[in-house]
């Protein structure tokens, strides 16, 4: 990709995954600069108080040097790093993508957890 060009999205888009009966809703959002990240955040945190987790990640800028990945109380490494490889396997910036979890009572484990998020966000990002 040449200096001058990048990929990201122009609007918001969503993607759902189930798995033993966890949901887990994606949210894609074009975004900026961190203090939009937060804003969305906190508006989604709000949104979905009664879900188990909320994680994310993030790609900021044409050089994509400012990221971040959560996994927000799930097991280190489960949530935020597939998500932030479905931004970096697809080379968007200026992108946040939120992972809404719904707890279904059924362990998935830490492979499934993987897949599971990886999924979610990978259904966003073919919504958009």
């Amino acid at each position: 990709m040449s200096e001058d060009t990048y990929k990201t999205i122009v609007a918001p888009s969503e993607g759902i995954y189930t798995e033993k009966r966890s949901k887990f809703i994606a949210i894609a959002l074009p975004v900026r600069t961190v203090e939009e990240v937060k804003a969305h955040l906190e508006t989604y945190q709000k949104k979905y108080y009664d879900a188990r987790h909320v994680c994310y990640a993030y790609m900021l800028g044409h050089e994509r040097k400012d990221f971040r990945a959560n996994d927000n109380g799930e097991p280190s490494g489960t949530a935020g790093k597939p998500i932030l490889g479905q931004i970096n396997s697809n080379e968007l910036t200026d992108i946040l993508i939120i992972v809404v979890r719904y707890f279904g009572g059924i362990k998935l484990g830490t492979s499934g957890l993987i897949v599971a998020y990886k999924a979610a966000a990978a259904e966003a990002i073919a919504a958009a």
